[in-house]
């Protein structure tokens, strides 16, 4: 890798933490933005979905084109510009997508909305395919994971704000009243994305002007014609069932689109699945594919950020319920910012081991900087003007994450199993109960999901070896389960009721559990001392 192992680059890092704050910024201001969509879109609960179907679709579509041209061409697309040019044209990708929001909206066609978003993640996956290798290489590689972590903590508090600012935007009053959120209209929205066009402009400029490293990697991809076919397989499908969808009349998409939906959910599985199995057969072109706990692990992937989105993408529809406390769509916002914001909770804990303090200090730290997190998720709101004394009682929530934390030892299989389990209970919990013991039941899986993300990527890629690399960016795609699984509790509750429709959530957290049990047991058979393992990626 091309790079000055010594040198600081302190500016550049900042610019770039912005970079991830806004990834953050928009992924969690979704949960405002869908019910708004749907009340003035006047959308089944399945079609407003669709926004994460675009936004995290793309993620899919965007790192598949950059694998196909890099493996066709036999060079990496990334190696050949730099990352740097790459978080730029990333940025002007989304410029680009955020002005094309000002005419869709003002079209009042939902299905150019789709496109405009579709077109802002498009840039953010090429961003943060770029990224993070990049933070690593603004500095000595040595606490190059200590950068990662502060853009992650950066991230985490642009899921936090995304929600509030947002509410802001759209209402012009974090907590709106029934009049204010009648005469909401949809022009409103162009403000908000003629901003972040500018901004998005202006870190561009400030990255292509700022004196930074031209970091590359060395590493060539490798040929895998197997993979590919496997992959362009899985894209042939899901497109064809939107093709399907979109053609059938009105009065018959309902109840064909839930199916379609479970059709697209289960040939994603059976592929990976088949894949998997021919590769133990004969390993020769399958590149990384050929290790089953890559394969398992991209199913892993999938459904951990499917679970992650649909929870806080369906959890506007949920509050507006009688049981739930009958909230609109103004009223929501502090419920959003919580769930995001234990995500921040979560990795804040999870970022205490990169400090170079003592064994007993870390312990401290790690009980006492979640709690802290939660302070600020709570000072924040509380200077929204949103009440926050009936949100304490979760602190109950987050000591359980903490007794889990160190009941796992920092052991990735164990402490991802315990959090598959405790996710199940915590869903059962929320199935069975109503109000807000029910409430934070929901929310709590923002905890369960806060880390489980490098659990699920070091266990996925251990024992990659020279396929490492290829293994990472195929983990990278299966982003593509938060453009599935909430539009799928979305037809689901259309059928059913929203309350019920969250046994999505309890399946998902149930394959995550599988998913550590089995892979400990491959890697052992492999070799591997899964009791030593560390836990690896940013998310």
């Amino acid at each position: 890798m091309e790079q000055t192992s010594t040198k600081s680059y302190g500016s550049a890092l900042y610019t770039l933490a912005m970079v991830f704050f806004f990834w953050g910024f928009l992924a969690a201001s979704n949960g405002v933005f869908i019910p708004f969509c749907k009340t003035h879109f006047n959308l089944s609960q399945f079609e407003s979905q669709l926004i994460d179907s675009a936004y995290y679709g793309a993620y899919f579509i965007g790192s598949l084109l950059l694998y196909l041209y890099s493996t066709g061409v036999g060079f990496d697309f990334l190696n050949k510009i730099g990352y740097k040019k790459g978080i730029i044209y990333g940025l002007l990708i989304s410029v680009v997508g955020a002005l094309v929001m000002l005419p869709a909206v003002g079209s009042g066609e939902y299905t150019f909305i789709l496109l405009a978003f579709f077109v802002i993640a498009l840039g953010f996956s090429l961003q943060q395919t770029a990224a993070n290798p990049f933070a690593v290489a603004l500095g000595d590689p040595a606490t190059g994971m200590h950068r990662l972590n502060l853009t992650g903590g950066v991230n985490s508090l642009g899921t936090t704000l995304g929600p509030i600012i947002i509410t802001l935007v759209l209402f012009s009053a974090v907590v709106a009243t029934p009049e204010q959120i009648a005469a909401a209209d949809t022009s409103s929205i162009n403000t908000l994305y003629l901003i972040l066009a500018g901004v998005f402009l202006l870190v561009a400029g400030i990255f292509a002007m700022a004196k930074m490293p031209r970091v590359t990697s060395d590493e060539e991809p490798e040929k895998s014609g197997k993979a590919t076919v496997a992959l362009l397989a899985i894209t042939g499908v899901i497109i064809a069932l939107s093709i399907i969808g979109k053609l059938l009349p009105e009065s018959e998409s309902g109840l064909t689109t839930l199916v379609l939906l479970f059709a697209a959910l289960s040939s994603v599985i059976l592929i990976l699945f088949l894949s998997n199995k021919a590769a133990q057969k004969n390993g020769e072109g399958w590149g990384a594919m050929r290790y089953p706990q890559l394969t398992l692990g991209m199913i892993a992937i999938f459904v951990y950020v499917g679970v992650e989105v649909t929870i806080q993408s369906n959890l506007g529809a949920l509050l507006q319920t009688p049981e739930f406390g009958s909230y609109n769509e103004a009223q929501i916002s502090r419920y959003i910012s919580l769930y995001w914001g234990s995500l921040m909770i979560g990795r804040w804990m999870s970022a205490v081991t990169i400090f170079n303090v003592s064994k007993n200090m870390k312990t401290i730290l790690s009980v006492v900087v979640p709690f802290i997190a939660f302070g600020v998720v709570l000072f924040v709101n509380y200077l929204s003007g949103n009440r926050v004394d009936d949100l304490a009682i979760y602190a109950v929530c987050i000591a359980i994450m903490i007794a889990a934390n160190f009941w796992s030892q920092g052991k990735p299989a164990k402490l991802l199993m315990g959090l598959g389990i405790l996710g199940m209970l915590a869903m059962v919990v929320g199935l069975y109960t109503e109000g807000q013991v029910g409430l934070f039941a929901f929310i709590s899986g923002g905890l369960v999901c806060s880390i489980m993300w490098p659990s699920i990527f070091s266990l996925s890629i251990t024992g990659l070896g020279k396929y490492t690399s290829q293994g990472s960016s195929l983990l990278i795609m299966m982003i593509l389960g938060g453009a599935i699984i909430p539009p799928l509790q979305g037809g689901i509750a259309d059928f059913t009721n929203i309350h019920d429709s969250y046994w999505v959530a309890v399946v998902c957290f149930a394959y995550l559990a599988f998913f550590a049990w089995k892979v400990s047991g491959i890697l052992k058979k492999q070799g591997y001392d899964i009791e030593n393992l560390e836990s690896g990626g940013g998310h």
